[in-house]
Formats: structure tokens, sequence, C-alpha cells
């Protein structure tokens, strides 16, 4: 059965080549490494601290191991896999920048994406009410919610050119209007969720 992926995640795919060995970080119920697996032939783990989501991920015959992603990655060696991915996680993390070091450790390459808090409808929310806005891709309250580090596309690539990280490649994913007819004109101010392939430079 074929599973219906985040528009995100179909990105992705196209980034991955096949057979290629893949490590996904916060893989979740394993749905995105099943895909992999299943069209592209690769070897995939997973990473994973939420026991009913990793009991979910076994029951798809997906590799997933129990880890919590702050701690690093010391248990694996420098490139290990083809690809590290990391989807919709990077703003969770304690410190996220030493996660992106870790991820182009033990990978050749890496993906992220995220949720860019600079587009237009986060502006003119906190503009008129003043308060933190809630989306589909910000979904929490303030109080409760679990991303602690909000960026912007901007945020992010000056980041990468701090660290003299290589974008191999960026799309952003937008579904409101106007926002999905100009991301590619001004993607900080009209993406939504940015997603990222990286490698750091030779």
């Amino acid at each position: 059965m074929t599973i219906r992926l985040r528009d995100d995640l179909d990105i992705i795919q196209n980034w991955i080549a096949p057979e290629s060995r893949v490590l996904d970080l916060a893989c979740g119920n394993g749905d995105f490494l099943r895909e992999l697996m299943d069209n592209k032939s690769i070897l995939g783990y997973g990473l994973e601290i939420d026991r009913e989501l990793i009991i979910q991920c076994i029951e798809k015959k997906v590799n997933v191991i129990e880890q919590d992603l702050n701690r690093g990655l010391t248990n694996f060696k420098d490139k290990s896999f083809d690809t590290v991915v990391m989807t919709q996680a990077l703003q969770i993390m304690r410190r996220p920048d030493l996660v992106l070091d870790e991820m182009l450790r033990v990978g050749n390459e890496c993906i992220v994406t995220f949720p860019n808090f600079g587009n237009l409808f986060s502006r003119i929310y906190l503009a008129f009410y003043g308060r933190m806005p809630v989306t589909k891709q910000l979904s929490y309250e303030w109080y409760e919610t679990p991303n602690i580090h909000f960026c912007t596309i901007r945020d992010f690539e000056i980041l990468c050119q701090e660290k003299g990280i290589e974008i191999l490649h960026r799309q952003v994913v937008a579904e409101r209007f106007p926002n999905r007819l100009l991301k590619d004109f001004r993607p900080n101010i009209f993406g939504e969720t940015a997603i990222y392939h990286l490698r750091n430079n030779p």
C-alpha cells in the first residue's frame, strides 16, 4: 500500500539515491523510512525517543534505535551514512547547530526541514494579534510547544554560511494563498516549510 507522505517528504525522496545508507533522526512512526525501503531499496535506520512510535516502526519492520538526539550521535562513526535526514524536528533540539554538525559528521550529506517562522502569516498574526501564531506547521500554544528554537529561512542560511556548509538544494513548501504562488520569489516571506539538502564544503 502506498503511503501518502507530506509534501516535504515527497521532495526529499528525489534527493536520496537508490540503495544508499540513510539515517532518519526523530523518525516518528517509520512511514518515511518504510517508503524509502520499498521504493528505493535503501538500507535505513531510524532514531526515535517516543516508545509508542518505536513500536510502530518495529511493526513496519523498520530498523529503529531508541535515542535522545540531544545527547549527540557518538554511537555512529564518521561518514557511516550517505544521507542523514531530520524532518520537522530541528527546532525542538536544545542545540540545533550542534545537531547539524553531528548530522554532517556521520553522513556524507544531510537533509533537514523546518517550519519557517518568518513567513507572511506568522508576521501578520504577530502584528495584528500580538500573540504567538498557531498554524498547521506550528500547531501548539506557546506554553505547551516542543518548538524551542524558532528560526527563519534567512537565519538558517546565515548559520550554514558561518559553518561553511554548502547548500546543494533548497525548496520551500506553502499551502496558503498567496504564499503558494510567491514562495519561490521571496521564500523567507512566503515559504511555510523550508527543505534543505546540505554537505560540508570540501
